[in-house]
């Protein structure tokens, strides 16, 4: 079934191509996908398909098979939100807007599209409920998976599974990237305030220099990862942004530091935290400045449900064959579906795009014959589960 499943997502793919470009013509940033959310619910009603809506531009889709089992659906998930980056694909259907799909939520909404449209036309195949979550504000803190699981969506439910999908410039057209246990990591963001006295840059004995003591304070940070958490916890404390608005010759009173702290490990994650306020502290003291330290918590792991990546394995083969299964590594980059892995039984696979720039980038562009890759996985593990 699941093969025959492919072949009829190949056959879509004129029109899943054709709603790819429509949503990336019209790329929206995070909490303001309101044009992409009334395309959904566009196609959505020409196909029959209920929904109602849900975190403010989300869109909650709903399939009953022969017998409804709403209290334990299968939830398909995808994220709507673009990014703010000028596109420089140079692509016909570049968005002019100064947002760009440039981590492929494009194609993860319209592969849904696909699924639902598939499972719909198949509905009398298999038993139960597949509901379909078009979910806003994947790139943002909160996260908007934090805000359909706030609104109570799924409140009253035992879900079979969530299953979602990324796209992946890594890996070529037809291969399916898996990883059981956990997948992705946390992610918190680290905002940091160093107040000193600043002045002239020529009379730097007058002062209490909080660049200089910024700048110890990001080396000493260093030291959390490589001498407080043991060595087989991935970890990563990176800072991206120092903001020092003084002059060559002013010293300023403040610098502002934005950094990101992401592990694999819950309570490792905790007691990092505590050290990353008491080295910022503590250091800048030392110059005479202080610290004020804010954490924001952001998304948890994902975590790949053991059972659920086993079957997702079996689908795989018996869909594309078993040469596109790809066990992949673990990653350092966070997804707020973590926030759904670790309530229900949850898989997150990666597809393969084969892009030659990487997520992120204005210059991505991903091959579009992976869209029936992504409609058949999302279909056919809908289909695993309400048949098993």
């Amino acid at each position: 079934m699941t093969h025959a499943i492919f072949e009829a997502a190949q056959r879509l793919a004129a029109q899943t191509t054709g709603w790819r470009r429509e949503i990336h013509r019209n790329a929206e940033l995070s909490f303001e996908e309101h044009r992409t959310s009334a395309f959904v619910r566009r196609i959505l009603d020409e196909h029959g398909i209920p929904y109602r809506e849900v975190a403010g531009t989300g869109v909650l889709a709903r399939i009953d098979g022969r017998r409804a089992d709403p209290k334990h659906p299968v939830v398909l998930r995808a994220d709507m939100d673009a990014l703010p980056i000028a596109e420089a694909t140079g692509l016909p259907f570049a968005c002019p807007d100064g947002a760009m799909h440039a981590c492929g939520h494009d194609l993860h909404t319209a592969a849904l599209l696909g699924a639902l449209v598939l499972l719909q036309e198949q509905r009398s195949r298999f038993d139960g409920t597949v509901l379909g979550l078009f979910q806003p504000g994947e790139e943002l803190w909160p996260g908007g998976a934090s805000v359909v699981l706030k609104e109570g969506a799924f409140d009253g439910m035992e879900p079979r599974a969530f299953v979602g999908g990324h796209v992946s410039p890594e890996l070529k057209v037809g291969q399916i990237g898996l990883h059981g246990g956990t997948f992705m990591a946390s992610t918190d963001e680290v905002l940091i305030s160093v107040h000193g006295r600043g002045g002239h840059g020529g009379l730097p004995h007058l002062l209490n220099d909080p660049v200089l003591a910024t700048s110890a304070m990001i080396v000493a940070m260093q030291q959390i990862v490589s001498r407080n958490n043991y060595a087989f916890t991935p970890s990563v404390l990176s800072f991206g942004r120092v903001i020092a608005d003084g002059a060559t010759n002013v010293i300023p009173d403040r610098v502002e530091v934005e950094g990101t702290f992401r592990t694999m490990d819950e309570t490792w994650r905790k007691e990092a935290h505590r050290r990353i306020g008491e080295v910022a502290e503590q250091t800048v003291a030392a110059y005479g400045c202080r610290a004020e330290v804010r954490i924001q918590v952001g998304y948890p792991c994902v975590q790949n449900d053991e059972r659920l990546t086993a079957l997702a394995r079996e689908t795989v083969c018996d869909t594309f064959g078993a040469g596109a299964l790809a066990e992949i590594p673990r990653r350092m980059t966070a997804e707020d579906f973590g926030f759904y892995s670790v309530r229900y039984p949850s898989l997150f696979f990666r597809w393969g795009v084969e892009s030659e720039a990487p997520l992120h980038n204005g210059a991505f562009v991903a091959d579009e014959r992976a869209l029936p890759y992504g409609v058949a996985m999302l279909a056919a593990m809908a289909f695993k589960l309400l048949a098993g």
